[in-house]
């Protein structure tokens, strides 16, 4: 049986190390295991009830008559789901969590007979794999010592038991088969899917039963086995309080949210503890989304480590107390660095190269600014001293890139990843890295090369306001030197944009526009963050009022990336409308960025993530859950205001 996968999810689970995204009826549409980004392994776990002589009810959907309330348990990490039916008696309350430092998924599924007869039943769950992201040659066994059964391919073995003893089992089966609950014992089959049977006869009106299900991992069968055995050592509660008792104390150990207000407070809470869940234990790298889009249909993929994403959400992670996690993400950084001292557009888990549309120079500048902003958080020398090399190189290259004639950097894609030019927010992006690395290496005594980063980045911000102004439109222009399509080309020129054709590599010839003047989102990183301009600037205070006013999305608010954007039907993203918020904080309006920030937090989801998207026309999320850029863009805002209060008081 092979489920659609939806591209929206409702939650995440996991302990850094397993990730799981599940539907709000706690159906678990994927499953990677040992890091984060791959591979995946879950076609899809279903979970259903059975009366005699009847179909399965599959109490995970949202057909049959079940209705779902679901929300994560205050300050964790663990999913709570409540599934009830208007056709039958039974009520199921589950609980979805990963214990942290097991290779263990505990999936408590708690049955109350709320009708006023004794009531029979089964349950059944059903498990298909696609083991490493692959239909071929997974293989199904029942491992009757152990009472489970195992999925494996290759060296990755899942054992999938409770602490209660199946009724029935089959390992290999058709889906038609399962739905009617007539599992025939098959011992192995090489086939991805099997299922469990657990009989509960005659509970009492009012009565209620626990079924645990466990999950867990290994490279060979002996060790998932050895991991399911440790599972059925402890009750499933005592893993709930264990894994419950974890993340209060990581919260605890974070800085408390700085606003006095109890629904900031509770995003505040949950962004933090998304934000483990989306850093890889193993490595340090921290992932953009969960995937949800692995066929790459609607887009290029989101379960990859951005440097620039993750300079955001190092930052928030520091303000948050979470240091940690961005002295592991940096160190990780050494390993995904190029030879050439560049980092490229994003990458695995590993540090490896990931698919790619081409050098983003925005990528590695994030990279040496976040740095920079991490070491001002402890002014850890020996920290300093750990990512020196690095940075050399990493500055280095940025000084290779600038052109020799404007000062400014040479063109490369955008942070959007849609075209190529000189952008204005990744030459921003550029006199932020070059200005950190200036400071490290002051601090590594060497002023020559303090002096020439420093020098040069102060060209690219003279250049910005000198040549990627636009007084016509008031405001700066997206780029300059933007390349384009022979047919754009001819239309631009001919409204009176001017232009030039360059012969390129092998005499192919490109087709380049001086200037690309959409207002764009991204505009005001040249003060915010990067503070290539500064904020209360005249130009920048008339782009941001342009910014706001050509990307308000009518009707339900917000603000989009740019002003033609046509990506998922161009909606109004969560990080867009707070990047505004910053710059207002910046510039004083602090009621402006209250009502941003207010309706970030209005279109969090059901169970309090921050999505990508919102949809334009319903308000409904409508791309990519939780984005962790959209979280860090949050947790930044609340700081941002709490430090521009308490300095005007």
């Amino acid at each position: 049986m092979s489920n659609k996968k939806p591209f929206l999810v409702d939650a995440i689970i996991g302990n850094s190390k397993f990730l799981a995204s599940l539907g709000r009826t706690g159906k678990m549409y994927r499953l990677w295991w040992p890091n984060i980004d791959l591979p995946q392994h879950v076609d899809a776990i279903r979970t259903g009830i059975q009366r005699e002589k009847s179909s399965v009810s599959w109490f995970d959907e949202e057909t049959g008559g079940w209705s779902h309330e679901a929300a994560y348990v205050s300050k964790t990490n663990i999913f709570r789901v409540s599934a009830r039916s208007g056709q039958d008696p039974v009520q199921v309350e589950s609980l979805h969590f990963a214990v942290p430092g097991e290779d263990l998924i505990v999936r408590e599924y708690t049955f109350t007979n709320v009708g006023d007869q004794p009531a029979s039943f089964s349950f059944i769950i059903h498990s298909s794999f696609l083991v490493s992201e692959n239909r071929l040659y997974n293989t199904t066994m029942f491992n009757e010592a152990n009472d489970s059964l195992v999925h494996f391919r290759h060296k990755y073995y899942f054992a999938l038991s409770s602490a209660n003893v199946c009724t029935k089992y089959q390992a290999g089966l058709a889906w038609d088969d399962v739905q009617n609950g007539d599992l025939r014992g098959n011992n192995i089959d090489m086939k991805p899917d099997g299922a469990l049977k657990w009989s509960i006869d005659e509970l009492a009106a009012g009565a209620s039963v626990t079924i645990p299900v466990y999950i867990t991992a290994g490279h060979d069968e002996d060790s998932a086995l050895q991991n399911m055995r440790t599972a059925k050592s402890k009750a499933s509660s005592e893993w709930a309080a264990e894994t419950t008792a974890y993340w209060n104390e990581y919260l605890a150990a974070a800085a408390p949210c700085p606003v006095d207000d109890a629904e900031i407070a509770d995003l505040y809470d949950r962004s933090l503890l998304m934000f483990k869940l989306m850093s890889d234990e193993q490595t340090g790298s921290i992932i953009a989304a969960p995937e949800f889009d692995e066929h790459f249909v609607r887009c290029g993929g989101y379960s990859f480590c951005w440097g620039r994403d993750a300079a955001f959400i190092t930052t928030a992670l520091d303000k948050a107390g979470l240091g940690t996690l961005s002295d592991s993400f940096y160190a990780w950084t050494l390993t995904a660095q190029s030879p050439d001292g560049s980092w490229q557009q994003r990458h695995y888990h590993d540090g490896s190269l990931a698919p790619s549309w081409g050098l983003q120079i925005d990528e590695g500048s994030s990279i040496l600014w976040g740095m920079w902003q991490h070491y001002l958080e402890k002014k850890d020398s020996a920290f300093a001293a750990q990512v020196w090399p690095a940075v050399e190189k990493g500055a280095n290259f940025l000084l290779g890139w600038l052109d020799a004639e404007n000062g400014l950097p040479k063109p490369s894609i955008d942070l959007w990843e849609e075209r190529e030019a000189s952008h204005t927010y990744s030459s921003a992006a550029v006199y932020g890295g070059l200005t950190a690395a200036a400071s490290f290496a002051e601090l590594a005594g060497r002023y020559d090369l303090a002096g020439q980063w420093t020098a040069a980045a102060e060209r690219i911000a003279a250049a910005i306001t000198e040549l990627c102004w636009n007084e016509e439109g008031g405001s700066f222009y997206r780029g300059v030197n933007l390349t384009v399509n022979a047919g754009k080309f001819e239309q631009a020129i001919a409204s009176g944009s001017t232009g030039r054709i360059v012969e390129g590599n092998k005499g192919y010839k490109k087709h380049v526009l001086d200037h690309d003047p959409v207002l764009d989102i991204s505009l005001l990183g040249i003060a915010v963050p990067f503070a290539a301009v500064p904020a209360d600037h005249d130009y920048m205070r008339r782009t941001a009022d342009a910014v706001e006013a050509a990307l308000t999305v009518p009707a339900v608010g917000g603000i989009k990336r740019y002003e033609d954007d046509i990506y998922i039907g161009g909606n109004p993203w969560i990080l867009t409308t707070l990047w505004l918020a910053h710059y207002r904080i910046q510039t004083g309006c602090i009621d402006d960025a209250k009502r941003l920030l207010k309706w970030a937090i209005d279109h969090r989801t059901e169970t309090g993530l921050l999505p990508e998207q919102v949809d334009k026309m319903t308000g409904e999320t409508a791309w990519v859950v939780p984005l962790t850029w959209s979280h860090a863009m949050f947790i930044l805002t609340v700081f941002m205001l709490a430090e521009a209060e308490a300095a005007s008081k």
